[in-house]
C-alpha cells in the first residue's frame, strides 16, 4: 500500500464528483420554464422492499408535452435508461420497469415517478425529463437505497475474484457490489478493511480509518484506492451492499458440523443465512450473538453490537468471522433465516 495508492483515491473520487457536477450543471444556465427546482441534489432515502416516489412538479402545463423518466449514470452519460415515456393522457413503460413503475398524477401538476418493492440496483440518478416541441427541460433526483457495506472473501483465500467473480460472490449472499458513495458512508460508520476489493464501477478501493505499517503505513486515514482495474486479468476481494430483507436471522445453538447446521435449520422451515442476511440482521433487527455459527456459503460468523471482552475482545461492533473452517469437524451453532 504506497502513496501512489494514495493519490489514486483522490483523482478517483474528484473523478465521479466532477462527472456528478458536470452532469446536474449542464443546464444551470437555463431557466425552468414548466418544471419546479427541486432542492440542490434532491436526494429520497429508502429500504429494499419499500416503495419510494421521487418528486417532479410541472408550474404549468403545456399544450403539448411529453414527460420522460429515466436513469442515468454521469459517467456514461451516452447511454440512457429511459423507465417510461408519457404525453399527459397514456404511458408507456419500458423493460423492467413495467411491473414497477408509475406516475403518481395526484393532481394536474403532478409527474412524479413512483416506484415499488425497490431493489439494491435501483438506487442511483433518476431525471424528469418535460419534452415540449423542440426544447426540453429537465430536473434530477437522487435514489438512496438504506443499507449496509461489507467486505467478502473467497473460501479459497485473499484476492480471489476477478470483477465478475465479485459480482456474482455478492449476488450469491443477497447483496450488489457496493458503490463509493455507499462505501465512503460506511468508512464514515467505521468500516476498515486492510484488503482492497473490487466496487461495482470496476475500480478497487480499501477503507483504513487507523494507518499502520501493514496498512496506509504513515498516510492519513481514508479510503484507499488502486484505480479501475482490469475486470478479468486482476483479482481482489469484494465490497458488497446490502439493505433490508422480508425475513430474519435467528441462531440454533450447536455443537453442530455444517451439514448438522443446515439440517438444524430445515427442521425449523428456515435454511443456513447467506452473508448478507445476517448483515442485513444485524444492522437493521439489532441481532447480537457472542457464538459463531455456520452460514451458507461455509464460514463461521457471529454479529456484535456492543462490544465485549468475552465476545473475541473486538474493539469494534460488526459481523466477525472465524473464516471457513473445515466443515465435517469444526463444530459450531448455526444463524438460520426464514
Amino acid at each position: 500500500m504506497n502513496c501512489v495508492a494514495f493519490m489514486v483515491v483522490t483523482t478517483s473520487f474528484l473523478s465521479w464528483t466532477d462527472a456528478v457536477n458536470r452532469y446536474f450543471s449542464k443546464d444551470n444556465d437555463k431557466t425552468l420554464q414548466y418544471l419546479m427546482e427541486p432542492p440542490v441534489y434532491a436526494e429520497i432515502k429508502a429500504r429494499r422492499g419499500e416503495n419510494a416516489t421521487l418528486p417532479c412538479v410541472l408550474r404549468t402545463v403545456p399544450s403539448q408535452y411529453r414527460v420522460k423518466w429515466s436513469k442515468v449514470d454521469p459517467l456514461h452519460t451516452e447511454s440512457e435508461n429511459i423507465i417510461l415515456i408519457s404525453n399527459g393522457h397514456e404511458v408507456k413503460h419500458y423493460g423492467i420497469w413495467q411491473s414497477k413503475a408509475s406516475l403518481r398524477q395526484m393532481h394536474a401538476l403532478d409527474i412524479s415517478l413512483c416506484l415499488t418493492k425497490l431493489e439494491l440496483q435501483d438506487c442511483g440518478l433518476y431525471q424528469c425529463e418535460l419534452i415540449n416541441g423542440i426544447d426540453d427541460e429537465r430536473v434530477t433526483i437522487t435514489l438512496s437505497i438504506e443499507g449496509v457495506v461489507f467486505p467478502y472473501q473467497s473460501s479459497h483465500g485473499r484476492y480471489k475474484f476477478t470483477y465478475f467473480d465479485a459480482k456474482k460472490a455478492c449476488a450469491e449472499q443477497d447483496a450488489t457490489l457496493a458503490t463509493y458513495t455507499q462505501l465512503y458512508r460506511e468508512w464514515t460508520d467505521g468500516l476498515e478493511w486492510c484488503n482492497a476489493g473490487w466496487l461495482n464501477d470496476g475500480t478497487v478501493h480499501y477503507p483504513i480509518l487507523n494507518p499502520r505499517p501493514a496498512c496506509g503505513k504513515d498516510l492519513p486515514p481514508g479510503i484507499r484506492s488502486y484505480g479501475p482495474r482490469h475486470k478479468t486479468k486482476e483479482r481482489y476481494d469484494a465490497f458488497c451492499f446490502t439493505s433490508t430483507t422480508e425475513g430474519s436471522v435467528f441462531y440454533v445453538p450447536g455443537p453442530l458440523n455444517f451439514l448438522e447446521a443446515a439440517h438444524a435449520c430445515k427442521e425449523k422451515g428456515a435454511s443456513l443465512a447467506l452473508v448478507g442476511q445476517i448483515y442485513s440482521s444485524w444492522k437493521f433487527l439489532g441481532l447480537e450473538r457472542c457464538d459463531g455459527g455456520w452460514l451458507q456459503d461455509g464460514s463461521v460468523r457471529f454479529p456484535i453490537i456492543i462490544p465485549k471482552k468475552r465476545c473475541g475482545g473486538l474493539p469494534q461492533p460488526g459481523v466477525h468471522s472465524f473464516g471457513f473452517p473445515k466443515k465435517s469437524i469444526s463444530l459450531y451453532g448455526a444463524y438460520c433465516y426464514r
